[in-house]
């Protein structure tokens, strides 16, 4: 299993190297449109071809692939921040804080949350700007995202506040800034990396999913999710089957892949 584990962060490494690189590895951008290339085969040129607007199919697959997978981390890094704040702050001061925080937990678990995204993003206007769109997503699925950590976070920060070596911490004068420090955020640390490899994957799919109803990042930008609309036609996937099903496979990997490095033992 751990041969697996390397092998899967060696994998999301050379993919996000691959990403990072996209102004390199395909210098032509994503949008230009080659009127007498359209819907080509693969060639030299055109690595996984052209689509039916002439544009290049692998520019589109890593330009899109730079904005979803540095989409979801990003936003799993911000739903972990608002986990671990909430959640820390519930256990920490206890009361109704901690009944207020969460009951908005119970709210935000009791719907499928990946309905609520999509409702809440249909509910905004279409023709979004394609930079306002990737923003717009970003922040619904942070903000979204955070009840289930947040949780987790809560219930193991509590169970920590109530145990013998804090309260012998705080019978020998320590601060709570320092029991925050030195005895809940070490606490909460491991089960935090966790969530977020957990979380990230899970964000991943949900950008994937809005993509394909239309409602993620605004063309012309690409994304995962939205080259995936192509594969709504079966007559051109049983025609061209390696091109379009790559950003599936591309997405299937990585999410494995980042489910495979939050197992324990992976240094994240």
């Amino acid at each position: 299993m751990r041969v697996l584990r390397i092998a899967a962060t060696l994998f999301l490494a050379a993919v996000f190297a691959a990403v990072l690189a996209a102004d390199w590895l395909a210098p032509q951008g994503f949008a230009v449109q080659e009127r007498d290339a359209v819907l080509s085969g693969p060639s030299a040129q055109h690595w996984l071809g052209t689509d039916e607007l002439g544009r290049d199919r692998f520019a589109r697959l890593i330009y899109g692939a730079r904005i979803s997978l540095l989409l979801a981390p990003g936003a799993a890094l911000v739903a972990m921040t608002l986990a671990a704040s909430l959640g820390l702050l519930a256990a920490w001061a206890g009361g109704w804080i901690d009944t207020a925080i969460r009951f908005t937990m119970d709210v935000m678990q009791s719907v499928p949350w990946l309905f609520l995204l999509i409702a809440v993003r249909a509910a905004l206007p279409m023709n979004l700007d394609p930079g306002v769109s990737l923003g717009v997503t970003f922040a619904l699925l942070a903000l979204l995202g955070w009840a289930g950590p947040a949780r987790v976070i809560a219930n193991a920060a509590t169970e920590t506040m109530s145990s013998g070596f804090v309260l012998r911490a705080r019978a020998g004068g320590s601060t709570e800034t320092r029991l925050l420090r030195y005895h809940l955020l070490p606490t909460v640390m491991p089960l935090l990396r966790i969530q977020f490899w957990m979380t990230a994957p899970v964000f991943l799919l949900s950008e994937a999913n809005l993509g394909i109803v239309g409602l993620g990042v605004s063309p012309p930008a690409p994304s995962l999710g939205g080259l995936i609309v192509e594969l709504q036609s079966i007559e051109s996937v049983i025609e061209s089957p390696a091109k379009l099903l790559a950003p599936v496979l591309l997405i299937a990997v990585a999410a494995a892949c980042r489910v495979m490095v939050s197992r324990e033992g992976v240094p994240a």
